[in-house]
């Protein structure tokens, strides 16, 4: 679903200088898994998925999404991933139900579709006791609930999540954590990126682990602790980036 070869980012410093963020990686994400990309801060993650998003163009290599290229099939891309990030951008004056109804508007989903798929999104977001709250009025929780139901209005068969749990607290933490468990039962390729490893040992089929732009290995977490003979992921993490 998802193919990534020899994907490379840089950018020019102020003084000239190449700047490298994301350094020849490959990976392949599989139909219906749910692939953690993990890293610490700075090491090329949310550029990766920028990347995969067509946010940004890359500078070398290749990568496909849902068979579409990133680079030649830009809006064919967009029209296939459901984009989901710690930063929110939820408008201050559109309601939970305008922002949601936008963004299926703007995907051109017939209206007959559109308000079926927003009810059923409502419900199970359980979003319909501030459908008409401004975002301005919102809690943090209820902006990241917009946000997933946003992503997902299109219903999308791939989905990126970089860091959705960032900042939120413990209940609302388990409701986004319980929404992707319910998108990858409904069969939806999914990319993970996070540093919190309850949340990878909880969702990920395999991981693939970032370390100053490159991907320093990838595998399935069992196949991961045999090879280094670490069963704790939180360290076998710090020994593999640190």
């Amino acid at each position: 679903m998802i193919e990534v070869r020899d994907l490379s980012k840089w950018f020019r410093a102020a003084d000239g200088s190449r700047l490298t963020a994301v350094d020849s990686i490959r990976f392949t994400v599989r139909p219906g898994e749910v692939f953690g990309l993990l890293g610490p801060n700075g090491a090329g993650k949310t550029t990766t998925l920028r990347m995969l998003c067509t946010v940004l163009k890359p500078t070398g290599g290749s990568a496909t999404v849902a068979g579409f290229d990133v680079i030649e099939q830009p809006s064919e891309v967009r029209r296939h991933v459901g984009f989901l990030s710690a930063n929110t951008g939820v408008y201050d004056r559109m309601t939970a139900w305008e922002m949601v109804d936008y963004y299926g508007r703007l995907n051109l989903i017939p209206l007959d579709v559109l308000r079926s798929r927003m009810d059923e999104l409502f419900d199970t977001l359980q979003m319909t006791g501030f459908r008409d709250v401004p975002g301005a009025k919102m809690s943090t929780g209820m902006k990241q609930k917009v946000s997933i139901a946003r992503a997902l209005v299109n219903d999308p068969p791939v989905l990126i999540f970089d860091e959705p749990t960032a900042g939120l607290d413990i209940l609302v933490q388990r409701a986004v954590l319980d929404s992707i468990k319910q998108l990858r039962g409904r069969g939806k390729t999914i990319i993970f990126s996070t540093h919190i490893m309850r949340e990878v040992e909880k969702l990920c089929d395999r991981v693939a682990i970032m370390s100053k732009g490159k991907v320093v290995v990838c595998g399935t977490l069992d196949d991961l602790r045999k090879m280094y003979n670490q069963n704790d992921l939180e360290e076998l993490f710090f020994s593999l980036v640190s």
